[in-house]
């Protein structure tokens, strides 16, 4: 069984990157373009991991994850911040609500991106093993 990964990116075209690397990865990817689509994308998808930005419509990155961190399916699913804003500008509340990985968009290639998915989703279920 593929294991499930939620984008939540307002830039369709980041998004449609990133959903097509992990795609040729073997990942089952869904996307959403704002933080209330990206709510409801993770309460039906139910994602091992989401790729989270924290510039969003609607409703922004950290609420999305406040939220998704007060349920009990959501608690445990693996974050990482995906995002142009420095660790320096970020919410405060993020340290607190579990970010697995914080990365800054431009400082990564989409393939240096799915390695460290990778690494991040192969270190959850070797444990579970």
């Amino acid at each position: 069984m593929k294991q499930k990964i939620a984008i939540i990116e307002d830039e369709t075209a980041i998004a449609g990157m990133y959903q097509f690397k992990l795609q040729q990865s073997g990942y089952e990817v869904r996307c959403a373009v704002n933080g209330k689509q990206g709510l409801e994308l993770i309460e039906s998808f139910r994602p091992a991991l989401i790729l989270l930005d924290l510039m969003l419509p609607e409703v922004t990155g950290d609420v999305v994850l406040q939220k998704i961190r007060a349920t009990d399916w959501g608690k445990d699913i693996k974050v990482v911040v995906l995002t142009n804003i420095s660790k320096d500008d970020a919410p405060p509340s993020l340290q607190q609500l579990g970010v697995d990985e914080y990365i800054i968009k431009a400082h990564y290639t989409p393939t240096q991106v799915v390695e460290l998915v990778t690494a991040l989703l192969s270190a959850s279920t070797d444990v579970t093993k």
